[in-house]
């Protein structure tokens, strides 16, 4: 017979190579997904003011183009009704595999779309559906990606696995400029107009496939299939009754998501136009910039996550959303140098900030919801905030450019989004090591207890 302490490193073993599977899986799709989601941003920022709203003037086209990047935000809460729904109701990998093929799909048709000089008004508007189909998909993704992540993992480094989906944004983005800077380091801007805009969302094609094989090899959340066998068919319907039961969890998720959504966009769609459009610098300045950036940021995220697992989620997220509030006084007036070296690393600093706030946020925003709706809230909370912050941030940002000509009611806008986050967290519970299981076991107690003395 085998002695118990033998046995129990390598259960531990398989623990871990079952979660860094799973880990990896959803790392892989979301930076696919968040690379179809973030090309377009680029592309907004770059050449779609040109090639689809030509009748403008530079600030007035790059308005246009972000409205319609806007709508991709606008679809995405509606994504998170629908996937949250079935994702609670049939399970988390399903959606997962979906989500990834609408969104790939979506980018593909981008890059076959005919421009404004050969269909008129058609392309715009073809445009404009086929990113409404990306955010709705990604509404549904970001939901799936980290609560399969987060309900397989334990609850001791629930902070850090969960914070692999999150790199998978600056992963996407990190990809999608990459892309971008190749071809403009190696194109004309007439000959990137012309055609080469279009290899990056053709690229996406081949990148979807490889995401699906891989993707589809991951197993269901344990804890859904608990809790679907302990309720069996529950005629709820979750989303109701997330606003039911969870209002104030929603608000918090929305609260907590707020300054690090509209921080985001600003120090990377913007800091396109603003480097490009207003400081007349090279777009490959502000592209490369944002790689590295990116680079560094995709590091910092499971960094920040493993250390929510020591300190909680609280203090380094409220480390992460008081640090740029502070940066944001600095951060145009370091641009404004037009030293490519000191954008790079007021960028990057931007960047480390902000996975303070996103790092950690995957665990806390799973934790905060019990397992029959997580799906649904944590979906809901993220991709509502995404449209109120993450969404209006570079038509904001671009708008206040437009009218005073200056950065500093920029730099006022993105210090104050950091503060209702900081604010939100301070009064927010800590959720750092919540059992999951427990939570849920509770409520069906609490539940079974209500109707018996009824």
């Amino acid at each position: 017979m085998s002695h118990p302490d033998t046995a129990m490193p390598e259960s531990g073993r398989e623990r871990s190579k079952g979660i860094a599977r799973i880990v990896g899986a959803s790392l892989i799709g979301t930076t696919i997904e968040w690379y179809d989601f973030f090309l377009y941003g680029s592309a907004a920022a770059l050449v779609f003011n040109k090639l689809f709203f030509p009748k403008a003037d530079p600030l007035t086209g790059t308005l246009i183009a972000f409205l319609t990047y806007a709508i991709g935000f606008a679809a995405r809460p509606l994504g998170g009704v629908v996937f949250g729904h079935f994702g609670d109701r049939i399970g988390r990998k399903r959606l997962l595999v979906i989500s990834l093929l609408m969104m790939g799909g979506a980018t593909f048709a981008m890059g076959l779309l005919p421009t404004y000089a050969t269909l008129g008004v058609g392309a715009p508007l073809l445009l404009t559906a086929l990113r409404l189909v990306q955010g709705f998909a990604l509404g549904g993704e970001w939901g799936g990606a980290v609560l399969i992540v987060s309900e397989h993992g334990g609850d001791r480094k629930r902070g850090f696995w969960a914070s692999w989906p999150q790199s998978g944004a600056p992963g996407g983005n990190l990809l999608a400029t990459g892309v971008l800077a190749l071809l403009a380091s190696v194109q004309s801007d007439e000959t990137f107009r012309a055609w080469g805009w279009r290899v990056p969302f053709l690229l996406s094609g081949v990148l979807v496939v490889i995401g699906l094989w891989i993707r589809v090899s991951v197993s269901e959340s344990p804890l859904f299939l608990e809790a679907k066998r302990r309720r069996g068919e529950d005629a709820r319907v979750p989303v109701v009754e997330v606003f039911r039961t969870s209002w104030k969890q929603v608000l918090v998720a929305i609260g907590a998501r707020f300054g690090e959504n509209i921080s985001y966009y600003i120090l990377t769609s913007f800091l396109l136009v603003y480097v490009t459009e207003h400081l007349k610098l090279p777009k490959s300045t502000a592209l490369d910039a944002v790689l590295i950036g990116s680079a560094v940021h995709f590091l910092v995220i499971p960094a920040w996550g493993a250390l929510s697992d020591r300190i909680g989620r609280r203090p380094v997220m409220l480390l992460g959303a008081g640090g740029m509030a502070l940066w944001t006084i600095l951060f145009f007036t370091l641009v404004d140098t037009r030293s490519f070296g000191t954008i790079t690393v007021t960028v990057t600093v931007g960047l480390v900030l902000h996975g303070a706030m996103y790092g950690p946020q995957a665990a806390y925003v799973s934790e905060l919801f019990d397992t029959h709706v997580r799906y649904s809230g944590a979906s809901m909370g993220s991709q509502l905030s995404s449209i109120i912050a993450g969404a209006l941030a570079p038509i904001i940002a671009v708008e206040l450019l437009k009218d005073y000509d200056s950065s500093v009611p920029i730099a006022i806008y993105m210090g104050l989004a950091a503060v209702v986050t900081a604010l939100t967290v301070a009064v927010a519970r800590e959720t750092r090591g919540r059992d999951l299981a427990r939570v849920e076991a509770d409520a069906a107690t609490s539940a079974a207890v209500t109707v018996r003395t009824t």
